[in-house]
């Protein structure tokens, strides 16, 4: 890519700062890091007619068991193993409830990066974390994300644990 570019030296970098692509942002970047940019041949395997769904799963009735939750679980399984994401519908969580979610998302990633970093972390056994890229040690190229983790199963965050812009 560069002559002299030291991926993994500015991969560290990025990570230690623990602010992710927020603090880049925020630091007033005006050109996109290297370690951002995929490679040309990431690309080679994609059909340029291809047409990207994402995969609807519907858990009306599945409460009822028997054939109607078989059949959820295979959407499930199908849409994983090929996509590696879905969308859920008919789950009966309130959309009041999605709405104030996704605010408390919205305010912890507003946060000063002083208080998003006592949250970053790439420790798998924390309940809470927030991180830039589960996988950039392994990808080819980071993406433009960060992320907010929560582990809500089998046994949920104190209170406590959550970030305050987070808590209800």
């Amino acid at each position: 890519m560069f002559p002299d570019y030291d991926r993994i030296r500015e991969i560290k970098a990025f990570d230690e700062t623990k602010a992710g692509v927020k603090g880049l942002v925020d630091a007033g970047i005006t050109k996109i890091p290297p370690l951002f940019f995929q490679p040309p041949d990431h690309f080679d395997d994609i059909h340029p007619d291809a047409r990207l769904q994402i995969p609807v799963i519907d858990l009306r009735g599945v409460d009822s068991g028997g054939a109607r939750w078989k059949e959820v679980v295979g959407e499930v399984r199908r849409a994983a193993e090929t996509l590696g994401f879905f969308q859920v519908v008919n789950h009966g969580i309130p959309a009041a409830v999605l709405d104030e979610m996704l605010a408390g998302v919205r305010r912890f990633h507003d946060e000063k990066a002083e208080v998003k970093r006592e949250y970053y972390s790439r420790d798998s056994g924390r309940k809470v974390s927030f991180y830039s890229n589960f996988d950039l040690y392994q990808a080819p190229a980071a993406n433009w994300r960060d992320s907010m983790f929560c582990w809500m199963a089998p046994e949920p965050p104190e209170p406590e644990e959550l970030p305050p812009a987070c808590r209800l």
